[in-house]
């Protein structure tokens, strides 16, 4: 059950918003929930960074490039563990990593995202983690827009959590807008 402060959060700093809108993976949908409001209101990232830490053991952390980047640092200082970053494309310049930070063969790791609608981002970061050698079998995701991401994840072996579900956070909600 996702914090109704947190929820609460989110709708005041208009972070859902009404209407069309097309999404990532090419679907569509009548509401949006913009992460880049939520990642850059600090009262939204003090309180996903505080639920977030309530549900980790001290397991290194990783975010997916760009959008994820601003919960994993926060995350990270909160419960002062450190967290890797994964690009969605290998950089071909400077170091070529597709994995930013130090990462040791068999260590466990924890993906923290924004956003799952079909958990394409978070598969494809897992991926990248387990190809250079860690252990990793759970997403954090502040919303879950509940549209396969959980089922699509499960048949990679990856539990899906979140703080927040479309459920729980469009009920009795204000569609004014």
């Amino acid at each position: 059950m996702a914090s109704q402060e947190l929820i609460d959060a989110l709708r005041d700093a208009d972070a859902v918003r009404y209407g069309e809108f097309e999404l990532s993976h090419g679907g569509t949908s009548d509401y949006y929930v913009d992460k880049y409001v939520f990642e850059t209101d600090p009262t939204c990232l003090r309180l996903i960074a505080e639920e977030f830490a309530a549900r980790l053991d001290g397991t290194k952390l990783a975010g997916v490039a760009l959008g994820a980047v601003p919960l994993v640092a926060v995350t990270s200082a909160e419960t002062d563990t450190p967290y890797v970053i994964v690009r969605k494309r290998q950089k071909d310049y400077g170091t070529a990593n597709l994995i930013e930070g130090e990462l040791d063969e068999g260590e466990e790791v924890v993906v923290l995202e924004d956003i799952a609608t079909t958990g394409q981002s978070a598969i494809d970061a897992v991926a990248a983690l387990r190809e250079a050698g860690a252990v990793v079998d759970r997403v954090l995701v502040v919303v879950d827009r509940q549209e396969g991401a959980r089922e699509n994840l499960a048949e990679h072996d990856i539990e899906l959590q979140s703080l927040v579900t479309a459920e729980e956070l469009l009920a009795d909600a204000d569609r004014a807008d």
